[in-house]
């Protein structure tokens, strides 16, 4: 029996894309049992187009599109600021590798379980929820960097804008606010909701900020690999406001 503890918030908006007719009534017939509103497209053009008028709460993406490829749908999706979840075939370890270097905030393997898909939705949401909440100070200083979270963007000491996916926030945010304390896979996975069967997905996002943090990311200077252990962020952090 699916107990009411999952269902933490009611009448948030949900994008479903999935092309499969049967998969899209199940999964849009479970979220409505829970108090979600549901919005399906069968391709990706529609949810691109739908998008620019309505912004929802969290989109579920399914890669396998018959007019567009998934990932770039993603990619746009992202760039729009929307929150995805990524919905992959049980063998598709590559999509879900790629959906998280492109920013996806999770992913969730089918066939899945009703409990399971609100659980990860209402995660998710809870995640996003907490990171707007923490404070006021939220310009992180470092290195001459400058981390700007709500704007989810990075600023280089030659003043370069680097825009970041809303995933890569959440993570420097995590380290940011931990420096010099090593930061081991199983605590970043508790603390960012990620599936404790697939930890790469750690690795892929620090690799990813890498490419964007460090002049040479084979040899970082500031995010390191504690071997067998985890990851220290060796800045000091200093946070200010927002103007």
């Amino acid at each position: 029996m699916v107990t009411s503890r999952v269902e933490t918030r009611a009448k948030e908006l949900v994008f479903v894309l999935e092309d499969e007719a049967d998969v899209a009534r199940i999964i849009c017939g479970t979220l409505k049992q829970f108090d979600f509103e549901t919005e399906h497209f069968s391709h990706g053009h529609e949810i691109l187009r739908r998008i620019t008028r309505k912004m929802p709460a969290i989109c579920l993406v399914d890669l396998g599109l018959p007019d567009l490829d998934g990932l770039e749908v993603l990619r746009q999706l992202q760039e729009s600021g929307a929150a995805t979840i990524v919905l992959t075939g049980r063998g598709d370890v590559t999509d879900r590798v790629l959906g998280l270097e492109l920013g996806a905030d999770d992913y969730i393997v089918k066939p899945f379980a009703p409990r399971e898909l609100v659980a990860r939705i209402s995660c998710v949401l809870r995640r996003l929820q907490k990171s707007t909440s923490i404070g006021s100070h939220n310009v992180a200083h470092f290195s001459g960097w400058t981390f700007d979270v709500d704007a989810h963007r990075l600023i280089s000491p030659e003043g370069e804008h680097v825009s970041l996916s809303r995933a890569e926030t959440q993570l420097l945010e995590l380290f940011a606010r931990a420096p010099n304390r090593v930061l081991t896979r199983a605590y970043i996975l508790d603390v960012t909701g990620g599936a404790p069967t697939f930890d790469r997905t750690i690795d892929v996002r620090v690799s990813r900020l890498r490419q964007k943090l460090e002049s040479d990311p084979q040899n970082p200077r500031i995010l390191r690999t504690v071997y067998g252990s985890g990851y220290l962020f060796t800045s000091t952090v200093r946070w200010t406001k927002a103007h």
